[in-house]
């Protein structure tokens, strides 16, 4: 039996790395699950890895930061499962523009509240209602472990992320009585292909690595993260955030 039966899971940022890794996951352990990524080609090879294991998967074309594109994929969603019990909020990302408050460009602190947080909200706001219908269910949040302690040249990623972390306690507090969990991952650096183009290019990043106690973590570290999250093991967990950071946060 697994964790995940019957339930139908909503996955932003599914068709790569973190995300790609959870549908795969979720999908073994029973889940329905809906891959929603802006790239289609991307969304549809999920789609494929999950039916070659023989789970249950469709691909909605999904732009988190734009309201209408959020409102049509969780209807979508709705009309293909008939429920939504997992909201997991995988879509987001930094880039090399970001930096020190006084050197990052006004346009890439956008840029990142846009996906991030603004992204967050949106499948919330629209996704919440469908939870409730269906009786409760989870949200699993993506943040980063730069809201939880500082890191150099990251203060736009860092802002966003840390508004994620304030909201997920907030719809915590605020959807309990609808039976809602809501929860957030702050990850280190995941050996994603984006990450590991990253780390490849640049030496400087070294002294980063190192603070991993544990070595770098793979995308599959954080999936079962969010499945624990996801599931009905985490009944009663609901307004933390949960560090999968290889020690970085201890260090």
């Amino acid at each position: 039996m697994g964790k995940l039966d019957g339930k139908v899971a909503f996955i932003t940022g599914a068709g790569s790395g973190i995300g790609r890794a959870a549908a795969s996951l979720f999908a073994r352990e029973g889940a329905k699950v809906v891959v929603a990524d802006i790239s289609r080609e991307g969304g549809e090879h999920t789609v494929a890895i999950v039916r070659d294991t023989g789970g249950d998967a469709t691909y909605i074309e999904t732009d988190v930061t734009d309201p209408p594109s959020v409102e049509s994929s969780i209807t979508k969603a709705v009309a293909t499962y008939g429920k939504i019990n997992v909201l997991y909020n995988d879509a987001g990302g930094s880039t090399s523009m970001d930096g020190p408050v006084t050197e990052c460009p006004v346009d890439e602190f956008w840029r990142a509240i846009k996906l991030d947080l603004f992204g967050t909200f949106l499948c919330c706001k629209y996704g919440i209602p469908e939870l409730i219908k269906a009786g409760g269910g989870a949200i699993v949040n993506m943040t980063s472990v730069v809201a939880i302690t500082g890191m150099k040249n990251r203060d736009a990623y860092t802002a966003a992320k840390g508004g994620v972390a304030s909201i997920t306690r907030s719809i915590a507090v605020e959807y309990a009585k609808h039976k809602i969990r809501a929860n957030a991952i702050a990850p280190c650096a995941i050996q994603t292909e984006r990450v590991k183009k990253f780390l490849t290019g640049d030496p400087s990043v070294q002294a980063m690595v190192d603070k991993h106690l544990l070595g770098l973590g793979e995308p599959e570290d954080v999936a079962h993260m969010a499945l624990f999250l996801a599931s009905d093991d985490a009944r009663i967990i609901t307004g933390c955030i949960f560090p999968v950071d290889s020690g970085w946060s201890a260090a």
